[in-house]
This record gives C-alpha cells, structure tokens and sequence, in this order.
C-alpha cells in the first residue's frame, strides 16, 4: 500500500518538483484515477445486475421483479460497491492531507446514508405498485404508510448525517435536539396531523382509494385517486383535481358514496310542484273517464264501489260534492305515480317505493317519488330518472291537474 500510495509521488520528486508539489499531484492523479476506476466498477456491476434482473423478469411469472427494475432498485443496489472501495482507498489518496481525509471520509458516510435511504425507497415503492395490483389492496392507502416510514427513515439518515459531519454520537446529538421538540413539532404539524389522520381513516375504512365523496367546503364532488400522509386527491365528475388535506377527513365532515355503491340502487328523491288550486273532487264522469287509464283501472272500480256503499250506508246526501267521501284528482295522480313507478323495469323493487306529499309551500304542494334506481352508474342513473319524470310531467294534465311554474303573467301549464 505505502508503494502504490507513493509510486507517483516518488516519480514526481524525480522531476525535481518540491515536495509540496509533489503530494499535490500525487493526491490529483491517485483521485483522478479511483474515479475512473470507480466509474467503470459501477457501470458494469449496473450493467450486469440489472441484465440479470431483466433476464429474471422474463422468465418469472409474477410482475414484481418487473417493477423491482422498473423503480430502478438493481441501478441502487448496484452503488454500493464502488462506495465501500471508495471508503476504502480514501486513508490511502489522502494519508499526507490528514483535514482532507477526514472531510471525504464523512461526505463517503454521509453518501452511504443517503445510498441506504435510495434503496429503501426504491425497494418501497416497488412493494406499494405490486400492492397496488393485487384487487385486495388497491383501495388501501399505501401510500401514506410508505410516507410515514420514508419520514422517520429520512429523519434517522439527517439526525445520522450531522452527527457524522459534527463528530458528536448519534445518541448525543439526538439528545441535544430534545430542546428544540417544540419548534420541531411546530414545523412538522402538518406531517404529524397526516400522519395521524391517514391512521385513523385506515383504522376506521372512512375512504379508501376509488370511494366517490363529496367535500362541499373543498369543493370536491367526484372519486379518490391517491391518499397519502399529507393529502386526499380527488378526481371530480369534469376532471379537475381537488386536494384536500387529510386531516380534514377527521375533523370536518364530508359524505362517502361507498354505502350506494355497495347497496342494490341509487336513490331517486324527486318532487314535482303542483298548483294547490288545480286540486279538486273526481265527479262520476271524471271517474267514468280516468278509468281508461289502464294502470288505474282496478283500483278505481273498487274503490267507487267502497266509498259508494259508505255514503249509502251513512244516507250522505252527495247533491254537494264535498259530503261523504270523495275521490281526488291529486289522490289518484299519486296512485297512478305509485303504481307506475313499482311497474317501472329499471326501479329496484326490493328497496323502498314510495309517492307521498311533502308540505305546502308558497308555490304549491309537492309531490314526491322515493325509490332506487337497480343501475347505479351515473349517466345511466340520470337516464332512467329522467324517463320516470318525464311521464310524470307528461301525465299531470290527464289529471286535470297543474304543475306550478314561474312565468311572465301568464297562467300556469297544465
């Protein structure tokens, strides 16, 4: 070692250059050279790990050696050779320069430190995208457990790196830092929330990756892409982005579809208004009439002959409409809604159906329709919605009844 060390400084004292000089050069060419031969080591241990990872790839049936290459672990790993020669060689390069060996030799530990982290992190990311292909994971957030583990790994490798730089142990040094937690905790408050919310949504399965959600103080309406330790990435129906912090999720309230999407139908709540005024008693020949309508036919013969029996019974004097008891337009428009929309072939007929009123307002009195789609996509949703309301709409008039609408002076549609 001590010739190899001084074969090019014994020559350049031969030149007749000072001593000084010499060392100089010495340590420049011997420098010079380790890089090179560091340079060629490292290209061709790459070269040759990551061929053999290819080659491996190939011929596996699983895709995680694909994505082991594919996050560049074989380059990483392929580092860490050419440093322990380096680490090695460098007391030799720099024995006359003692402050100069001792600089390298720590920026070589440093590098080492952050190498290590370099592999972690490649290694990491390849377990979280071969997860993420296996159905039982996609919909976890992997990638907040990745982050919380990368920090406290990057914080260890900094808290490693200065105590190298300063000369003082790992253990001291991180002893000292316990003055300052407070302004730490103050700089990673973010960080720390995240980290504790991504625990709690995990624990809790309040949102998992591909969930529809609707955060209205976000502004976010639309499916989860990513979740991680210091946001929720949401995708909305006209493709916007929208982050949202994650700790958000646990101390604000927002709605998750998932229930929806998991049941056997997408709710329909609907109203249509009616005009108050347009409400009136069925005559005999309005019923007469109405009983053309086949969805009602039945229901219209058998209830005349119940309420005609009872005011006979009770010798109701029916020259005034309103004695006794009465058929209503709005009554049997709302059976004829009912029983349209239990025969309706894309309403879920094991969920709730039901037409009922909903309390007078000022325009009028509304009628709504309850039930459940059976197709939950959405623009086959808004379809099928579209259809029940549009032969509501279109059956209103049959009725003698009117649907309230704002208007320039004129009479409302019927």
């Amino acid at each position: 070692m001590m010739n190899f060390r001084h074969v090019v400084y014994d020559y350049f004292v031969s030149l007749g250059l000072s001593d000084t000089s010499a060392k100089y050069l010495n340590m420049l060419v011997l420098s010079i050279s380790l890089l090179i031969v560091l340079f060629v080591i490292d290209y061709l241990i790459r070269k040759v790990l990551v061929n053999a990872f290819n080659a491996f790839a190939v011929r596996s049936k699983t895709s995680f050696d694909n994505i082991l290459v594919k996050n560049k672990v074989p380059r990483n790993i392929a580092h860490i050779i050419p440093l322990l020669i380096a680490i090695e060689f460098i007391p030799i390069i720099f024995s006359d320069f003692q402050y100069l060996e001792t600089i390298i030799e720590k920026g070589a530990k440093v590098f080492g430190i952050v190498l290590t982290l370099w592999i972690a992190r490649s290694v990491l990311n390849t377990i979280k995208d071969y997860l993420k292909t296996l159905d039982r994971y996609k919909d976890k957030p992997i990638d907040s457990y990745i982050q919380v583990f990368m920090i406290f790994a990057w914080v260890i490798g900094l808290f490693s790196s200065f105590a190298i730089i300063s000369g003082i142990s790992f253990w001291k040094f991180v002893t000292t830092l316990g003055a300052a937690s407070a302004v730490i905790i103050l700089v990673f408050r973010d960080t720390i929330l995240g980290f504790v919310a991504s625990i709690q949504v995990s624990i809790n399965d309040m949102v998992r990756i591909g969930d529809w959600i609707t955060f209205e103080k976000y502004g976010a309406d639309g499916d989860v892409i990513e979740i991680n330790l210091a946001t929720v990435k949401v995708q909305n129906f006209d493709k916007t982005i929208t982050t949202i912090p994650t700790y958000a999720l646990i101390s604000d309230s927002f709605k998750n579809w998932r229930g929806m999407s998991q049941s056997g139908g997408r709710r329909i709540k609907r109203s249509v208004i009616l005009k108050a005024t347009s409400i009136k008693y069925l005559d005999d020949p309005t019923i007469e009439r109405l009983k053309k309508v086949a969805l009602i036919t039945s229901y219209l013969n058998e209830r005349q002959t119940e309420i005609n029996t009872s005011n006979q019974e009770k010798n109701i004097d029916k020259s005034l409409l309103i004695n006794g008891r009465n058929l209503t337009n709005l009554g049997v428009f709302r059976k004829y809604i009912q029983t349209y929309v239990e025969g309706h072939s894309a309403v879920n007929k094991d969920m709730t159906i039901m037409t009922r009123q909903l309390a007078p307002t000022a325009q009028g009195l509304p009628l709504e329709i309850y039930c459940f789609s059976s197709d939950k996509r959405w623009e086959n949703y808004e379809y099928i919605m579209s259809d029940i309301f549009d032969h509501v709409m279109a059956a209103v008039s049959y009725f003698d009844l009117e649907v309230f609408e704002f208007n320039t002076g004129q009479q409302a549609l019927s």
